[in-house]
């Protein structure tokens, strides 16, 4: 699981720090930080989509955040034990056991 994390975190990191660098024009003198390159690429899968362009930095973040939601969730369904063991151990299990008691 540790690297599923790993391979998710660095494509992820890498996407959104060349597309956040290429929408603010902060190049470093590199021709793949610039805006140009920028609207070349989303240009170029808005015309293979049939979309708008300014449409699919969206798509992708709504897409990224569902993504992550679902490795989430696998990752606590197998720690799901060590989970309950931490929040027994900081009460919240027992405030639970009281409500029921009541």
């Amino acid at each position: 699981m540790r690297y599923i994390l790993l391979f998710w975190v660095l494509p992820m990191g890498g996407f959104w720090a060349w597309f956040l660098l290429s929408y603010h024009d902060i190049n470093f003198g590199l021709a793949m930080f610039s805006r140009r390159a920028h609207d070349f690429a989303f240009g170029f899968y808005g015309d293979i989509l049939g979309i708008d362009p300014a449409t699919i930095g969206p798509l992708v973040a709504r897409a990224c955040v569902v993504d992550t939601l679902i490795l989430l969730a696998i990752f606590a369904f197998r720690r799901r034990r060590e989970i309950r063991a931490w929040l027994a151990e900081r009460g919240y299990g027992r405030r639970a056991d009281v409500a029921r008691n009541v």
